[in-house]
């Protein structure tokens, strides 16, 4: 459990580097059966995770969104770049 958080951590310190804005939002699960996504407002990145999602799908929701772009020139830490990459 305390290791997903801190890995959660590192990924939203990743998501800062992309410069994205992470944002825990409070999603009714009667509109949406989501845990949130990546969406881009006005030519800026935003990621959306459910408030009431628990650490393990917030998890998922970052890696689909950071596997997006190319985080070849940036620094990350070893366990979060084998997350990112074998996740499917």
């Amino acid at each position: 459990m305390m290791q997903e958080e801190i890995l959660l951590q590192h990924l939203e310190e990743l998501a800062g580097k992309l410069e994205i804005c992470v944002r825990d939002e409070n999603i009714s699960m009667d509109e949406t059966s989501g845990t949130g996504g990546l969406c881009r407002v006005e030519g800026h990145y935003i990621l959306i995770l459910n408030s009431k999602a628990n650490v393990r799908d917030k998890i998922q929701v970052m890696v689909k969104a950071l596997q997006q772009f190319n985080l070849d020139d940036i620094y990350i830490k070893p366990v979060v770049r084998q997350l990112l990459e074998h996740q499917q």
